[in-house]
């Protein structure tokens, strides 16, 4: 291991610990170290992009979380982080995002579960039921969780 990818390495960790603790602004400041030795660290552009939807610089957000997904497409964190920035201003992206991070994660209940919740907002009733099936298949506990009007379809 080189010694940038160990200093790296240790600023990631140092940021957060800063997130953890509370110190976005010194997260941040790490998270720019990194990528000033490491303009390919997803996970130092998902930081960045977490701390700036927390000040609600949407745009940046959105930026920081494409810039993960563009040096890895399958970066879950990142699909679900910003399909959940985009439920409101972008649903179809948003729906785009977490199809993509189901497919990347097939085992974890909560993707389809949010995708059926946002396809049933968008009038998408049989997409909604498909993933909503898809959740509840995964983790019965969640067929509390889906909407009364799915509920008798997905526990066929």
């Amino acid at each position: 291991m080189t010694r940038n990818v160990k200093s790296t390495d240790v600023l990631v960790q140092s940021a957060l610990q800063r997130q953890v603790h509370q110190d976005p602004l010194g997260a941040a400041r790490d998270y720019r170290r990194v990528l000033e030795m490491d303009p390919e660290n997803k996970a130092a552009w998902y930081g960045l992009g977490l701390i700036d939807q927390q000040f609600g610089r949407t745009a940046d957000a959105r930026a920081d979380f494409d810039k993960a997904l563009d040096i890895d497409p399958h970066f879950m964190s990142a699909l679900y982080s910003e399909a959940y920035l985009l439920r409101r201003s972008d649903p179809d992206r948003a729906i785009e995002l977490l199809e993509r991070a189901a497919a990347t994660e097939p085992k974890a209940a909560s993707i389809p579960m949010q995708l059926g919740q946002l396809l049933a907002e968008r009038g998408r009733r049989d997409q909604a039921e498909d993933a909503f099936r898809r959740a509840v298949a995964i983790d019965r506990k969640l067929l509390s969780r889906v909407p009364e009007e799915f509920r008798d379809a997905v526990r066929r």
